[in-house]
C-alpha cells in the first residue's frame, strides 16, 4: 500500500473518532443570548467545592464558605456617571441612578456602535446588562456571551459609578 493512502486512511480514522466523540454543551432555554457567569458570588447557603490541582474535588467534598462579598448597601441617592472604559470594539460608559439606597436605573451613555456588527451586538447586550444590574443590585453581573468586551467594560464603568455613590 502506498504511503499516501495509508496516511489518508489514518487521518480519516482519527477525524471520524474526533467527530464521534465530540460532546456539545446542553442547550440553553431562553432567548438565544447565553448568559455566562462573570464572577461567582459566594453565599452562605451554597459553598463551592474545593478543587485539587488535578481538577477533581477532594475526598472531603465541600469546604467551608469563603467570606462572602457584601452586596451594595448604603448608596446615596443621586445620579452617578462612571468612567469611560475602552475595549477593542469601542468605549463603554454608564450612568447609574440610585434612590433609597437601591439601584433604580442604569443608562448606557456610550457603547460600541461604529460598525454594523458592533451596533447590533450592543443593541442586544445593553438591555440584558441593564436588567442584570437591576437584578444583582451591584456590578457583579453576568457577562453576555458574544458581547464579552462590551459586558466587561460595562461592569467596570458601573463599578466606578457605584464607587462614587
Amino acid at each position: 500500500m502506498p504511503i499516501r493512502a495509508a496516511v489518508t486512511i489514518a487521518a480519516t480514522v482519527i477525524g471520524l473518532f474526533l467527530v464521534v466523540s465530540f460532546r456539545t454543551p446542553p442547550p440553553n432555554s431562553g432567548s438565544g443570548v447565553a448568559l455566562l457567569p462573570a464572577r461567582s458570588q459566594p453565599s452562605a447557603s451554597s459553598t463551592p467545592p474545593a478543587v485539587t490541582p488535578s481538577g477533581a474535588p477532594p475526598s472531603g467534598g465541600r469546604t467551608p464558605a469563603a467570606t462572602a462579598t457584601p452586596g451594595v448597601t448604603g448608596l446615596k441617592s443621586g445620579s452617578f456617571t462612571g468612567k469611560d472604559f475602552p475595549n477593542f470594539y469601542g468605549d463603554v460608559q454608564v450612568q447609574v441612578i440610585v434612590a433609597g439606597g437601591k439601584i433604580t436605573d442604569v443608562k448606557a451613555l456610550q457603547y460600541p456602535t461604529d460598525r454594523p456588527q458592533s451596533a447590533y451586538i450592543s443593541s442586544v447586550a445593553i438591555p440584558y446588562l441593564h436588567d442584570e444590574v437591576l437584578k444583582a443590585q451591584s456590578a457583579q453581573i453576568d457577562i453576555i456571551s458574544g458581547a464579552t468586551f462590551t459586558s466587561d467594560s460595562y461592569a467596570q464603568s458601573l463599578q466606578s459609578a457605584l464607587a462614587l455613590a
